[in-house]
């Protein structure tokens, strides 16, 4: 009797373990904070003819994430995550993107990476295609932290150079 309870004991410790270790082996692969902030400007850029899946776009962001986005020369403004939506849709519409495209690259990407906190500085440049206008430079400070092992942005803060006031030295090309 006590030699199959130590048997019983065996083969729940053999099954337990290969229970966890299958367990970890299906987990998806860990991604890291750059690649979240990758995957929000190849989200936002669109080719002719395309939407925006803002369900992607959703998924990158934290639930309480708020985004402020320099609106004129002189203001900013705050938005929540489905506010900053609504906002790039009124841009999308304004602009006719649909029929245009639109593309947002980084330029240089400069992150700090401490735990489950993340600041990544990002230059970017933003383009209509056929506007005739050159891309627009802009410098996105994001703020990201990990939740459940993931990734998420929590906030981001946008600044557009000018003459008087230009990129920092070190995020400049």
């Amino acid at each position: 009797m006590k030699r199959n309870g130590i048997l019983f004991l065996i083969l729940i410790l053999f099954f337990a373990t290969g229970s966890i270790v299958n367990a970890q082996d299906s987990k998806e692969p860990e991604q890291d904070a750059e690649s979240v902030v990758t995957d929000l400007y190849r989200l936002v850029s669109v080719e002719k003819g395309s939407r925006h899946n803002w369900d992607l776009v959703r998924e990158l962001f934290h639930e309480d994430a708020t985004v402020v986005l320099r609106t004129s020369m002189t203001a900013s403004t705050v938005f929540d995550l489905e506010g900053f939506i609504a906002d790039f849709e009124r841009f999308v519409n304004d602009y006719n993107v649909i029929e245009t495209g639109f593309i947002e690259s980084i330029v240089k990407m400069k992150p700090v990476i401490f735990g489950d906190i993340a600041t990544i500085m990002v230059v970017y440049e933003a383009s209509i295609p056929g506007s005739g206008r050159p891309p627009q430079k802009g410098l996105d400070s994001m703020h990201l932290i990990k939740v459940d092992g993931r990734w998420k942005i929590i906030s981001i803060v946008n600044e557009i150079p000018t003459p008087a006031r230009p990129l920092p030295e070190e995020l400049k090309d």
